[in-house]
């Protein structure tokens, strides 16, 4: 009898293990523009300057084209560096983009940016120049600091927001 059921087992492994090969399905409907050739999620990455600690990014995910020179940012955190390694301003953003060729980076949607001495700049989106080191924006911001609070329309600031300039005021209040 135990001969018989291995001879079964057998003869039926022998069918279950045929030639035919599964082959995946493949949506021909998308580009290879829109897939990334890298992606990773809860990401730190850290920048530096002549062995200097400049800036380190938090991602919730980052998706890099490389033959766009793109990567789109989720979730963005920024801590900026001074040359003595501390830290001088934190920026946020629900999303952004980074320009691969120039360094430059794009923070968009519910744009947060703080300093170490408490002035907090609000905006729906800025850039910050990685070759002039400012951030820039001509979208509506807001700055507030223990003295005032300033509302107006495009602004140009260092990445410390230790100096910054609002070009079309709209609303300014000095604080008690």
């Amino acid at each position: 009898m135990t001969k018989k059921i291995l001879s079964l087992l057998i003869v039926i492994s022998l069918f279950a293990c045929g030639e035919e090969k599964v082959q995946p399905s493949v949506n021909k409907q998308i580009s290879g523009d829109v897939i990334p050739d890298q992606e990773s999620w809860n990401s730190k990455i850290i920048f530096s300057e002549n062995g200097i600690l400049r800036a380190i990014l938090y991602a919730d995910s980052l998706k890099v084209f490389e033959k766009k020179r793109i990567t789109l940012i989720d979730g963005v955190k920024i801590n900026f560096y001074d040359r003595e390694g501390h830290k001088t301003s934190t920026l946020t953003s629900k999303h952004g983009k980074v320009n691969d060729a120039t360094k430059d980076m794009f923070a968009i949607d519910s744009v947060v940016a703080v300093n170490d001495s408490g002035v907090v700049l609000k905006t729906s989106e800025l850039v910050w120049k990685n070759k002039i080191k400012k951030i820039k924006t001509n979208k509506f911001v807001t700055i507030d600091d223990k003295s005032e609070h300033i509302e107006g329309y495009g602004m140009e600031a260092d990445d410390d927001l230790s100096n910054y300039t609002i070009y079309n005021v709209t609303y300014q209040a000095r604080k008690k």
